[in-house]
């Protein structure tokens, strides 16, 4: 088995964010020569995540956010870290820092609506993303 690994930057321009990084994956994959495996999105970031969902509409990644919004607030009495941010941070535990895909003859085995996504939840932030593709 072979093991490939990189990053790659991501900048963000609002506080809640999701962008999609499918192209920027499927390129590392590529460039990997490995054809079948799995591929790991990590982020290695505490206030921001990765997450997949559909990326043919819009309004999905909007509607992601206007959800955990309401669910953790920004502004929330009771907050206790001195930096602010503490609804970041819960964000990310929630949607989680990477994901896993299967790889089968070079071509990451999303659904037909499927994308990966980079959630910021603390922006506008420059970041990174670590991608590691395991296989043959």
């Amino acid at each position: 088995m072979r093991i490939v690994q990189g990053k790659f930057s991501v900048s963000t321009k609002n506080r809640n964010q999701m962008l999609d990084i499918t192209g920027q994956v499927k390129s590392f994959v590529g460039e990997s020569g490995i054809s079948d495996g799995d591929v790991i999105v990590y982020c290695p970031h505490t206030t921001a995540a990765i997450t997949i969902n559909e990326n043919a509409d819009p309004s999905v990644p909007h509607d992601i956010l206007l959800t955990l919004e309401e669910l953790i607030p920004h502004n929330r009495p009771g907050y206790r870290h001195y930096e602010g941010n503490s609804d970041a941070h819960c964000k990310s535990t929630l949607v989680g820092c990477s994901e896993q895909i299967l790889l089968k003859d070079k071509s990451l085995q999303l659904g037909t609506w499927q994308g990966i996504f980079f959630c910021e939840f603390d922006g506008p932030r420059s970041r990174k993303v670590i991608v590691q593709v395991r296989g043959q």
